[in-house]
């Protein structure tokens, strides 16, 4: 069976080493260059196909809409098109040159979290559960019939980086289950129901800033959603930018205005969160400009005391609750963005 891999990132590697795994053949693979301006901690698909011999395609965006493009693809003869971590639209007609379909990898259980980064969504709204699936590729982003899934509880203290270790490993499970049904063509699809999930857009940077009148439980899972190698959730410390990179929610504290220093000492600074919702303990923080310090390191070099007060004047909203139109789907892709 000859397949095509559109592809990116670390889930990039492990849809390919599992179709490699289960006989199938790579003709080819499509990714990205990688971006200069964004922090690379992933692996590369694009050697790891290389070392295998096999062809490796970084085509711009605005070629996958091109009769060149189809033509490029037909060329290969696929019989499968997969799809791990791609970050663009595959064109429909594209797709329909696999007979024995078009599928992608998602990191979430669909229908829930379509979309954009579900695995720092997944965080940033307290879930306890989430996981990959396989489904059919369709012009709509994440909204095919789905081939399988694969479940992965997520643990209290979990971060985007250890989550997207724990997807990995799903991923490669769920790819043994699901490849040999579908080589074999014996796979059962099911129909999604898209009214019991839910999408999502991409993050940005800004999205990691948090105002202390959140609960202090909102501000503790924006905190490890986006913490390294993500851009950091942050407040601010005299007008000047306080990236948070770590942070526990306390309960034991009285309540106070919101953005209170209550404490100082050698775990950490505690703050008030909102109202009647515990306190944060800033663990590990950065001023921007400065190096990454222990809360405690910073707070004395900053001269922070209990009474001193942290946040921005500016009104911000909580990103946890930003869900874009579904219609804005159709302006991404059938894959997704990491």
């Amino acid at each position: 069976m000859r397949a095509l891999v559109f592809g990116y990132h670390t889930m990039g590697c492990v849809g390919f080493d599992a179709l490699l795994r289960h006989g199938f053949e790579v003709a080819a693979v499509f990714t990205h260059a990688d971006d200069p301006h964004e922090d690379v901690w992933w692996g590369s698909l694009a050697d790891r196909a290389g070392a295998q011999g096999i062809p490796v395609h970084r085509p711009e965006k605005a070629y996958l809409k091109t009769d060149a493009f189809r033509e490029f693809v037909s060329s290969y003869h696929p019989d499968f098109i997969f799809s791990f971590y791609f970050r663009w639209m595959i064109p429909t007609r594209a797709l329909a040159l696999a007979p024995r379909g078009a599928f992608n990898l998602h990191g979430s259980l669909l229908p829930r979290y379509r979309g954009r980064a579900p695995v720092n969504w997944v965080l940033v709204n307290g879930e306890k559960e989430t996981g990959v699936s396989l489904h059919t590729m369709v012009a709509m982003a994440d909204a095919g019939d789905l081939v399988d899934q694969e479940r992965v509880p997520i643990a209290l203290e979990e971060t985007a980086l250890t989550l997207y270790g724990k997807l990995e490993a799903a991923a490669a499970t769920l790819l043994d289950r699901a490849l040999p049904a579908l080589r074999d063509g014996i796979a059962h699809l099911r129909p999604m129901n898209l009214e019991e999930g839910s999408y999502f857009g991409g993050r940005t940077p800004e999205d990691g800033r948090f105002e202390w009148n959140w609960s202090a439980e909102r501000i503790y899972n924006l905190v490890r959603a986006v913490t390294h190698p993500y851009p950091g959730a942050f407040t601010a410390w005299r007008d000047k930018k306080l990236l948070v990179w770590w942070a526990l929610p306390i309960r034991s504290f009285p309540a106070a205005p919101s953005g209170t220093v209550l404490a100082v000492d050698l775990d950490g600074v505690t703050v008030a969160a909102g109202a009647g919702a515990g306190a944060v303990r800033l663990v590990t923080v950065q001023l921007d400009g400065q190096p990454e310090l222990p809360a405690c390191s910073f707070a004395l070099g900053a001269g922070i005391a209990p009474g001193a007060r942290l946040g921005d004047p500016r009104p911000s909203s909580d990103p946890g609750t930003r869900t874009p139109d579904p219609a804005s789907s159709r302006k991404h892709g059938n894959g997704e963005t990491p």
